[in-house]
């Protein structure tokens, strides 16, 4: 999960899924939410879900969470 730039809040977290099926993932989304509405209080909760083959890693296995900022970065404003 990442902060993104959000028009109205400042910023918003997004996060990313891998799916072992990816034939899962057309329903998958608000089925996930749901999940974590019931673990954590509405403002963690993440503006959307993008579902990723492979997220990009360090050398050291590492996320790299700035190259998924950096792709990322208007996808709530839209520019």
């Amino acid at each position: 999960m990442i902060g993104v730039p959000h028009p109205k809040w400042d910023e918003r977290p997004l996060a990313f899924v891998m799916l072992k099926d990816v034939a899962l993932q057309a329903g998958d989304k608000d089925e996930i939410l749901g999940f974590l509405s019931n673990k954590f209080a509405k403002w963690r909760i993440p503006d959307d879900l993008i579902f990723l083959e492979e997220i990009p890693r360090s050398s050291v296995g590492k996320f790299m969470k700035r190259e998924l900022r950096e792709q990322y970065q208007t996808y709530f404003t839209g520019d």
